[in-house]
This record gives structure tokens, C-alpha cells and sequence, in this order.
């Protein structure tokens, strides 16, 4: 490694664990092949996971709705259980990855569930919003919250694109959550 990338492996490990390899794992390893855009992107991905002004919630519902449309398994793998954890029902992360529309209507959803979900799947299907969706997040999350929700949408088409292209392995034993590309 340069100078310049061992920077930013050590910055990474400080938040992070390597393997025996010295692998971080995820999209972290390719970063380090371009440390100048790697350790902005580092700082962006630190922003929207430490300080979101939106609840975690809404973030990983953002995440699945991200790994979903660009099938990235590895980020789906990693985020599955943040999003569980952060209080995101059971049927929504079951639907979501899928590709079914979650049944919103189901006991533990909530009206912020639905903005979020219906302005992600919309930003990614249609590379824009109606304003009848961007009012509705507007309603539930304010201007900010709408824009870190594009925010959280942008940079998670960054690592789903990385762990895509690097192909990026899930752990030993643990199961693709979408069916295998060819």
C-alpha cells in the first residue's frame, strides 16, 4: 500500500475490525485503492450512520430499499439486521426484499414507514419523485430528513455498486439473500 492508502486502512481499522488477512471486508477494501475519494466517502458513510437527523429507522429502511434494487448481497447481508434491530417490522424487511410493496397496514408500521419506503423505491425506479411522495416525506421526516434520505440513497448506491463490482463475498456459510446472477 502507499503511504496514502495505509492512512486510510488504519482509519478504517480504528472503526472496524480486519481480518487475519488484513482485510476490512465490504466496500472499505476498495476504497483504499483511491485514498483521496475513499476517506470522503468514509467520512460521508460515517455522517449518515453516527449522526443521521432522522431516526436509524428510517435510514436502514433507506439502506434495504438501496441493496434491494441494486441486489447487492453483501450490503443486504450487513444491513438485514441493523434494520431489524433499528426497529424496521418484520414484514416490511420480508416484502422489501422481495420486491413486493409492504403491507403498511400491518401492526408495528407507521405513516414514516411508508413516506420512506415509497420515496426510495420511487428515487430508484424512477430517478426522481412525484410531489405527491416528496410532500408526504416532507410531512414526516421535514426538509432535512428528505435530503438525507437522498443522501442515504446516493451512498448506498456507492457501496452497492463497489461490493457488486469488487463482488464481495458474504461470510462462510451465510446464505445469498437474492438468487445468484449468472
Amino acid at each position: 500500500m502507499s503511504e496514502a492508502q495505509q492512512a486510510l486502512y488504519d482509519q478504517m481499522v480504528e472503526g472496524r475490525a480486519a481480518t487475519a488477512d488484513g482485510h476490512i471486508g465490504g466496500p472499505f477494501d476498495a476504497w483504499c485503492l483511491n485514498p483521496s475519494t475513499g476517506r470522503r466517502v468514509w467520512q460521508l458513510g460515517g455522517a449518515i450512520r453516527h449522526k443521521p437527523s432522522i431516526d436509524r429507522r428510517y435510514i436502514e429502511l433507506a439502506i434495504l430499499v438501496t441493496g434491494q434494487f441494486w441486489q447487492a448481497q453483501f450490503e443486504w447481508f450487513a444491513h438485514e439486521p441493523m434494520a431489524r434491530e433499528a426497529g424496521v417490522p418484520e414484514g416490511i424487511i420480508a416484502s422489501v426484499k422481495v420486491g413486493d410493496e409492504p403491507d403498511f397496514t400491518a401492526s408495528g408500521s407507521n405513516p414514516s414507514d411508508e413516506a420512506c419506503y415509497r420515496f426510495c423505491s420511487m428515487l430508484h425506479r424512477d430517478r426522481a419523485v412525484d410531489d405527491a411522495t416528496y410532500s408526504a416525506a416532507i410531512e414526516q421526516f421535514g426538509e432535512a430528513g428528505v435530503a438525507e434520505l437522498i443522501t442515504t440513497c446516493g451512498m448506498y448506491t456507492l457501496v452497492s455498486m463497489t461490493l457488486n463490482t469488487f463482488q464481495v463475498d458474504l461470510p462462510d456459510g451465510a446464505e445469498l439473500p437474492f438468487p445468484a446472477h449468472s
